[in-house]
């Protein structure tokens, strides 16, 4: 293994390091404040770690590789985007575009690593936010004198459209034997964000304040396990529609007025509203939700489509399923439900928790749809990674995740569950046109219990790929949840006339069992106390392991103060999760407890500010008085 140039940012010459420019700063966007969130309080390797990568035929010439990577990382400011520095006090994050930096690529020579192998170990490697390079290029020579590309990226900083859009960006710098051509790109990231920050928020936050799940939806399509699944990771698991039966289906959904994304969505509705109930069916209305994808670039800013960055999304959809409503109407209703997301692309589902009103810890959703266009050379928009090449080899349903992440057939389990028509920002396949090899991808997990992506194959069919938390859903239950899926997108076009109930639907899907969901493994905080106001911050308590929920109940009683008072279990998860609220609001945070929780409170004060937020005090005494006494000076810091 060779390190090769650009491995980190470019150093200034000596002789020119005090006259060096200074990185510009800029606030972070909704949406990375969400992955930031996301990552902080899902500890554990790979998380939002997505992967691109093709094959370079031969003969391989490394310096006009690296030439070409050089001048793209010259040209895209987000590949010159690291953390900055927390500053004092509480606040989001904040990034930092830096003057200067080399790609950062590593050469394997034939022989020297697994193919397999390497993606995996790519995947597991962790990015430190605070440097520069948000993409790492991992070259696998071959003999005969050809490469494997392997791109990973975080999401803070990419999602899979951008990594296409720069594979393009590589391709012509690589013609063009890696000379620039323009300066900077524009629009980049700041300019999304200052159109974001001109927005007037008010109809959003009214609109969303409505229309956001309410309280007690359905949100798995799983009935309650009551226990762990004493399994860990991710799975994925497939199924695959015919292409005559996924014609099928496109005509019965476009005779109702509705897409094909629309009637995936129709059926998880299905199968929430069935879960809720147990093995009976439910007597009355039951409330659902789960996460639509979009594609964050149909906003109304130039250059948006081929801006570079993290602007996929997914947000929330509630609907009211019904046993004697006809299904036409519920697929009218979800159709409605894509167009008003079209309006609010460029919120974030972080903004739509904090303006519904609800419990900030409990989830809005727990599963996103995807569903990615078909590929079509007339419209490049609305190609994709992929298409036209090889379909990734499947394991059988139900399989666990294996060591190395499988390429998946779409670009990301986060973005589209409304489809995504021409123009909505998808690149055309990397290496269209280019003599290179068309590229995969491997999708990036994420904190959702339940990512379901569906697209057509170079056959016409329709596949469905569902990635699965594993302490969450059993790989069992999630190869259930994904045949029940596909069962209904077979049977519906064939039994499901024009006049069809809800009820009538899930006949479909007699004798079969409801799969079962493993509760959130963290309880949720406790609250000793209010805060006096919004803004005001919060005081994480740390249980010590063993002592009763209560043991904090004498320090807020009779004690007055502004900040929120939250006790927490014994685990960094847990009290990242109860701090995450506060943190996503920019609110003043202190940690503390009793002693024998001060290692955990640092460990999860490194964590936050690993994150970019400023690195919260902790505070840690023996007796009420004077851990009272500590977290009141502890919260006058400045830190």
């Amino acid at each position: 293994m060779t390190g090769r140039p650009g491995d980190g940012p470019r150093p200034a010459p000596a002789h020119r390091a005090l006259a060096a420019p200074r990185p510009r700063s800029h606030p972070a966007t909704p949406l990375q404040v969400d992955v930031l969130l996301d990552g902080l309080t899902h500890p554990g390797r790979g998380l939002h770690t997505g992967q691109l990568h093709w094959r370079l035929p031969g003969p391989l010439d490394t310096e006009r590789f690296t030439r070409a990577w050089q001048a793209v990382t010259d040209q895209e400011t987000v590949l010159r985007t690291a953390l900055a520095p927390a500053g004092a006090g509480a606040g989001p994050p904040g990034f930092a575009v830096h003057p200067a930096a080399g790609p950062l690529i590593v050469r394997h020579h034939p022989g020297g690593a697994d193919w397999e192998a390497l993606l995996a170990a790519e995947r597991m490697r962790e990015f430190d936010l605070t440097r520069p390079d948000p993409l790492r290029i991992a070259l696998l020579e071959e003999p005969g004198g050809s490469a494997r590309v392997l791109l990973t990226y975080h999401r803070a900083f990419l999602d899979p459209v951008s990594a296409g859009r720069l594979v393009d960006a590589f391709h012509r710098a690589h013609a063009a034997d890696g000379r620039r051509r323009g300066g900077e790109r524009r629009p980049d990231l700041r300019d999304h964000l200052q159109w974001i920050g001109a927005r007037d928020q008010g109809p959003a936050r009214a609109y969303w304040a409505d229309a956001a799940p309410p309280a007690g939806s359905a949100t798995l399509p799983a009935g309650d396990r009551g226990r762990p699944t004493h399994q860990r990771g991710y799975g994925r698991t497939h199924q695959r529609l015919t292409p005559a039966e996924a014609v099928r289906l496109r005509s019965w959904a476009a005779a109702r007025g509705a897409a094909e994304s629309t009637a995936l969505q129709a059926v998880w509705a299905l199968l929430l509203y069935r879960a809720h109930g147990g093995p009976q069916e439910p007597a009355g209305p039951v409330p659902v939700a789960f996460a639509a994808a979009v594609s964050g670039r149909g906003i109304p800013l130039e250059g948006a489509d081929r801006l570079p960055g993290p602007l996929l999304g997914a947000l929330p959809v509630a609907v009211e399923v019904r046993p004697g409503a006809a299904l036409s109407a519920l697929l009218g209703t979800l159709t409605g439900r894509a167009v008003d997301l079209t309006a609010y692309e460029w919120v974030s589902a972080g903004q739509v928790h904090r303006w519904s009103g609800r419990d900030p810890y409990e989830p809005l959703t727990e599963s996103v749809l995807t569903f990615l266009p078909s590929p079509d050379p007339r419209e490049p928009a609305a190609a994709w990674a992929g298409a036209g090449g090889r379909p990734p080899a499947s394991p059988a349903p139900g399989a666990p995740e294996p060591g190395a992440p499988e390429p998946s057939p779409g670009p990301s389990a986060a973005h589209g569950g409304s489809g995504f028509g021409s123009g909505s920002g998808f690149g055309s396949g990397p290496g269209a046109g280019t003599g290179f090899g068309a590229a995969e991808t491997c999708d990036a997990y994420t904190g959702t219990p339940l990512a379901l992506t569906a697209r057509h194959d170079a056959d016409g069919g329709l596949r469905l790929t569902l990635v699965h938390d594993r302490t969450r859903i059993a790989d069992g239950d999630a190869a259930e949840i994904l045949w029940q899926t596909a069962c209904l997108l077979r049977g519906l076009p064939v039994t499901a006339g024009p006049d069809a109930t809800v009820s009538e639907a899930l006949r479909l899907l007699d004798g079969a069992p409801v799969p079962l969901a493993a509760p959130r493994p963290d309880p949720a905080p406790r609250t000793l106390r209010a805060a006096a106001a919004p803004g005001a911050g919060l005081v994480c308590l740390l249980r010590p392991p063993g002592a009763p929920e209560d043991c904090y109940d004498g320090l807020a009683r009779g004690r007055r103060g502004r900040r929120a008072l939250l006790s927490v279990a014994p685990a960094a998860t847990a009290a990242l999760t109860a701090l995450a609220p506060a943190l996503a609001a920019g609110e003043p945070v202190v940690i503390g407890g009793y002693p024998g929780t001060e290692d955990l409170a640092h460990e999860v004060a490194g964590r936050v500010a690993a994150y970019g937020w400023g690195r919260p005090p902790v505070a840690v005494a023996a007796t009420d008085r004077d851990l009272a006494a500590a977290l009141t000076a502890a919260g006058r810091k400045r830190v």
